[in-house]
């Protein structure tokens, strides 16, 4: 593991977002859902793009609230805009788990 100054962990903009809408995303190298997430009024509504198919399905992630680092820049996949990076435990076999606040908690709060 290599480590990192603290300077460059606070360059990290991590928030909460609410999941408003998924869908298919049939697309992508790997099995992933298109998502638009609502990060509060300071950000809005970004898109990412998630290899989350595995655990999760269409219907079971609309309203759910996620971790996501929303200050890296826009990422093309397979031509799909990704905004953000929705940010989970890694299982086996590459499948993901959300990470997610224990409570709820209001859209664009800072993770620190």
């Amino acid at each position: 593991m290599k480590e990192i100054e603290w300077k460059d962990f606070e360059k990290l903009e991590m928030r909460t977002g609410t999941i408003l809408s998924v869908e298919e995303f049939p697309e992508a190298r790997n099995p992933a859902y298109k998502l638009v997430i609502d990060f509060g009024e300071e950000i809005g509504e970004k898109k990412s793009s998630a290899q989350i198919t595995r655990r999760y399905t269409l219907e079971e992630l609309p309203g759910r609230q996620i971790v996501a680092v929303v200050n890296f820049p826009v990422k093309r996949i397979a031509g799909f805009k990704s905004e953000c990076l929705v940010l989970g435990v890694l299982g086996e076999n590459k499948d993901v788990v959300l990470l997610s606040p224990g409570q709820k908690v209001p859209n664009g709060s800072l993770i620190g």
